[in-house]
């Protein structure tokens, strides 16, 4: 159906008057724009599961009796909305902004942009209806089926190649730093989702698949997998994001541009090896342990680099980030992102890893980055891009910007911290023994003692999707707005000075 859909729109698309020769001086920018959109209604759709997992947690009774509306089908739905819908569609459209004004060229062609798009809209959607039907590979963050697999390669193959040939066209000799990183995250995540989901299907015509790897390999690749996808998907594409908008945000050059690529380097070879950190006291080699712990501990060197860079930028600015609410979004987000790398590479230590293991301090700790540094710096982004993509003067609302930002402050804040003190309890619950060496807690104790944090994380939670759904709003009603002038199409490229402006 979605490819007939498609197919119907190109055709449609075909039999138009032939372009004006002008064209090809102007920006591509409609596939920006949708991406945008489907970004936040993928947040919207996927933070609301979220909350409803939350609450289940809190409440058990809340559950339908239904099998699509158990804890194990709803779990995944939220995860991969959050990170591939709203994440990854936001990698892509603000990836085709940065890639183009950074390049001042055009994107090669118009059909492969709308590929990316909603070639990898669908693999979200079999993805997610998958998991409600109950289709999964049961591997943590690569649970789609086989064919949504193969589709994801053929749809990522093309936005590589789309990036390099818009890249290979640049009329500006130099190649931002942000171009690093995306080109980074694309190359590594095809690499690592092509060798993690290698399965062989039962038939053509089933869903079902079994896996190439077993045992101790499967663990092992699994989480290569899953700690590379937090590097290059969640890490390195949102690096992009800070390393364009911040300094265009702040009307400030980029600190230290030899310090950008110093990250960029120890980012992308330190990230390889820390996989098997999650991995402690299993039955994996010790050595093997041993090796993830201490290229976990050594990634806080490039990963602080990062985040330095990008709070010494606003030196200087620091009166724009008291009044502007966007750029305090990416200030909040790059002290998030410095902080979490902290506290994964502390996590990353066998005895810390011992108390933290298996508990929610885990699930804090995510969150911290997900919802502190993804989120934040995506839309601190998305306000700075919208007004210009639409040729708007400014957001609809300053004061909803303002808004968003403080739900979205406070609904990390609670989130985070109830699951710090549930997991330390936790960890500190299971691992109390009395005198005659028997364990003082039974599981059903530390369940009973988490549910006050467990109410504490859904309200958390509520607030960040009020937010979302704010910033929804107001995006919206920005792009119903009149515009400055007339769009005429003919956003002729020009360097972006602020942007790549050197030392």
């Amino acid at each position: 159906m979605a490819g007939l859909l498609c197919a119907i729109v190109v055709i449609h698309s075909y039999y138009e008057p032939e372009p004006t020769p002008d064209r090809l001086s102007s920006y591509y920018d409609p596939p920006i724009k949708a991406g945008i959109a489907m970004s936040m209604a993928w947040a919207v759709f996927a933070m609301f599961v979220g909350v409803w997992v939350a609450l289940l947690l809190a409440w058990p009774e809340l559950t339908f009796d239904q099998p699509w509306a158990g804890f194990g089908r709803l779990r995944p739905v939220h995860t991969t909305g959050v990170i591939f819908g709203f994440g990854g569609n936001a990698l892509i459209a603000t990836s085709f902004h940065v890639m183009q004004r950074t390049s001042r060229a055009r994107m090669p062609d118009q059909i492969s942009p709308w590929f990316v798009l909603a070639g990898y809209n669908l693999f979200c959607i079999l993805s997610v209806s998958g998991y409600f039907i109950g289709i999964t590979q049961s591997k943590e963050y690569a649970e789609a089926e086989w064919y949504a697999d193969i589709w994801l390669v053929i749809v990522w193959v093309t936005y590589f190649v789309l990036y390099i040939r818009t890249i290979a066209r640049r009329k500006e000799p130099h190649i931002y730093v942000a171009n690093w990183y995306f080109l980074a995250f694309i190359l590594v995540v095809a690499i690592l989702h092509i060798v993690n989901n290698i399965a062989v299907p039962v038939s053509i015509g089933h869903a079902k698949s079994y896996t190439v790897w077993a045992g101790v390999q499967d663990a092992m690749v699994q989480w290569w997998y899953g700690h590379n996808a937090v590097a290059f998907f969640l890490t390195a594409g949102f690096l992009g994001m800070l390393y364009y908008y911040l300094p265009v945000r702040a009307q400030r050059p980029i600190f230290s541009y030899r310090l950008s690529i110093l990250s960029f380097w120890g980012i992308t070879f330190f990230y390889m090896w820390a996989g098997s950190h999650h991995l402690h006291y299993t039955a994996l080699p010790h050595w093997v342990q041993t090796l993830g712990m201490t290229f976990s501990v050594m990634l806080l060197v490039p990963s602080w680099a990062s985040a330095g860079n990008a709070l010494l930028t606003l030196n200087g600015a620091w009166h724009r980030v008291r009044d502007d609410a966007t750029l305090r979004f990416m200030m909040v987000a790059a002290v998030f992102y410095g902080l979490s790398t902290f506290e994964g590479s502390f996590m990353a230590i066998r005895p810390v890893n011992s108390l933290s293991h298996y508990t929610d301090w885990t699930v804090g700790h995510v969150h911290a980055g997900a919802l502190g540094w993804v989120a934040l710096i995506t839309f601190g982004s998305f306000y700075t891009l919208v007004p210009s993509l639409w040729k708007r003067e400014r957001m609809y609302s300053a004061g909803l910007v303002e808004v968003h930002f403080w739900l979205a402050l406070a609904g990390t804040l609670v989130y985070v911290f109830a699951m710090w003190n549930s997991g330390v309890i936790q960890g500190l619950m299971w691992r109390t023994y009395t005198k005659e060496g028997t364990l003082a807690y039974s599981f059903l104790d530390s369940l009973v003692a988490m549910r006050p944090y467990y109410v504490a994380r859904a309200f958390g939670g509520i607030l960040f999707l009020a937010g979302a759904i704010v910033g929804s709003y107001n995006i919206w009603m920005t792009v119903r707005a009149v515009p400055q002038a007339a769009d005429t199409g003919k956003d002729a490229p020009q360097p972006e000075k602020v942007a790549v402006a050197g030392e």
